[in-house]
């Protein structure tokens, strides 16, 4: 990952893709399966261990669990549901994640391709940013406006995952997405 400047283990591709989101909210720290609860129900006892740790800039730590919707089972509802207490016991944030909106996961699939630093001798990031001063406008006549559109939709990426360009991930990318001015890196409350 970009923001903690390390490798994280993960099992299935299911388990990246929280990573991803994770990078591109700027963790401070990311631990793979950080602990492994032994419980009680009214079944017995039971193990569960929790997929990631994330530490937020901010702080804050949030536990995830990752399992596709369709394969949540009855004894995965009762791991989750110890996980979550747990979680509250420390004050931390939990979720499952059970997959993602197509277009937010292929948005931020695409935005994460330029996450590396980039090197802009065409001075096409400038441009990119003037582009958008006066107010929102569309991603393709942004690219258009710069002396090199051919080359400009990577510095594009490079700036929307690095804040200095920004974007609704509510919609999917495409030559019509608005574009604004950046904030530079976000923080996460």
């Amino acid at each position: 990952m970009v923001s903690t400047g390390r490798h994280h283990g993960f099992e299935s591709l299911e388990e990246q893709r929280p990573l991803v989101v994770l990078d591109f909210l700027r963790v401070a720290e990311v631990l793979p399966q950080p602990f492994t609860l032994d419980f009680e129900h009214v079944r017995g006892q039971a193990r569960h261990t929790p997929d990631f740790l994330a530490v937020l800039p901010n702080g804050d730590r949030w536990l995830f669990d990752v399992r596709l919707r369709g394969l949540v089972e009855d004894a995965d509802a009762v791991r989750f549901a110890a996980a979550r207490e747990a979680a509250e016991a420390c004050g931390w944030a939990y979720t499952v994640v059970t997959g993602w909106r197509r277009h937010v996961w292929s948005v931020l699939d695409h935005l994460s391709s330029q996450r590396r630093p980039l090197t802009d001798r065409l001075g096409l990031e400038p441009q990119l940013q003037a582009a958008v001063r006066g107010g929102p406008r569309p991603f393709g006549e942004v690219v258009e406006s710069t002396s090199l559109p051919v080359v400009a939709p990577a510095h594009a990426t490079h700036l929307l995952w690095h804040r200095r360009l920004a974007l609704d991930l509510g919609s999917p990318l495409g030559d019509g997405s608005l574009l604004w001015p950046g904030g530079g890196p976000a923080e996460v409350r």
